[in-house]
């Protein structure tokens, strides 16, 4: 041990060792070895002594992560500046004003959850809300059986598949605006094509677009045109299948329908997932072709008068900003909850096991 020198002795102590600032090592009193002799330490000859796990445990970020950190930055600053500006601030913007009454001429005039009260006892809204779930529940089902159908046919091995692929697709390409003025004519109750076609079967004619509940089957038998983008994400799931597993199920003697549903819907479950997601945004959604067919009325007797048609006048036709951006929001909230609805239910029922052949 080293002596102790007392107060004011010439003797002069022996210089120590610098303790380690990286590592907690317990202080001894000895020397360490080939102190004072010239040679260093093996402690000593550590180029890079490892972080104390008492420290903070944060690595120190090199001046090439930081030049990498902001190169990647400025490549999705595009991406970045639009979804702060197109969605995140429209966003906050609109559950900002759900509390207000503001009509875009005049400064804002704060009225809490007013408008959240009249949405809940508005008849109109009751009713819009009606028609967007009676569409979501039968377009959506509908949509994703059309489209798996020809997804089905636009797979098979034959030499003219690349027709039928454009043909099935082609529809899809008629913009909605432009598709609800054909349905407009084609349903026509005077000279349609639909109701000449029913007078060959001697049939009488039929206004759809003069019937509450026949302009709601218009419009869902309309988007079914638009079916061919989900079928061309279910062709890609089709071909993603091993064709491995067919032969297997073909030699123990399975039935194309049991295949179908043993080997083929189970390993396209995620590709049936995010179909349905989109489905749902756009069951919610429903705008354009039933404000083209009904001319923005909803009518006859709001039978055509879904959500989003709702929001749009209040907004638009009647100046009620502060009462459109809360029902947006309740549109948001539904939605949402809706999307955790699906992904929950998606853990027991998407199969994500499959790989390539």
């Amino acid at each position: 041990m080293t002596r102790p020198v007392a107060r004011g002795s010439p003797e002069t102590s022996r210089p120590k060792e610098p303790e380690p600032m990286e590592d907690a090592l317990p202080t001894v009193a000895t020397s360490p070895p080939g102190a004072g002799t010239g040679r260093s330490s093996p402690r000593s000859r550590d180029p890079a002594p490892k972080s104390s796990p008492g420290r903070s445990g944060r690595r120190r970020v090199t001046g090439y992560q930081w030049r990498s950190i902001r190169a990647g930055l400025l490549y999705v600053s595009p991406w970045l500046i639009g979804l702060m500006v197109f969605i995140v601030y429209p966003v906050v913007y609109s559950i900002a004003l759900s509390f207000t009454r503001y009509s875009g001429m005049e400064a804002p005039t704060w009225v809490g959850i007013q408008n959240y009260i009249s949405a809940f006892t508005d008849p109109l809204v009751h009713k819009a809300a009606s028609n967007t779930a009676y569409y979501a529940i039968i377009a959506i089902p509908l949509g994703l059986l059309i489209a798996l159908v020809l997804a089905i046919a636009m797979n098979q091995n034959v030499r003219e598949v690349a027709l039928y692929r454009t043909i099935f697709y082609a529809p899809s390409l008629i913009p909605a605006f432009a598709m609800s003025f054909i349905f407009i004519v084609f349903l026509n109750p005077k000279f349609g094509l639909f109701n000449q076609i029913l007078g060959l079967f001697g049939g009488q004619n039929v206004n759809l677009l003069g019937d509450p509940q026949g302009v709601k089957i218009a419009i869902i038998l309309m988007a079914q045109f638009g079916a061919g983008n989900a079928a061309l994400i279910f062709l890609a799931g089709l071909r993603n299948v091993p064709k491995t597993l067919y032969e297997a199920a073909r030699v123990d003697g399975a039935s194309p329908l049991r295949q179908f549903f043993t080997i083929t819907l189970p390993l396209i479950s995620p590709v049936v997932l995010f179909n349905l997601i989109t489905g749902v945004s756009g069951a919610l959604q429903v705008f354009t072709e039933a404000y083209v067919v009904t001319d923005g009325t909803g009518e006859p007797d709001a039978g055509a008068l879904f959500y989003m048609m709702y929001l749009y006048r209040n907004a638009f036709g009647f100046a009620e900003l502060g009462y459109a951006s809360a029902l947006a929001v309740l549109l948001f909230l539904v939605g949402l909850i809706l999307a955790l609805l699906i992904f929950w239910l998606s853990r027991r029922l998407v199969n994500y096991d499959v790989e390539a052949n």
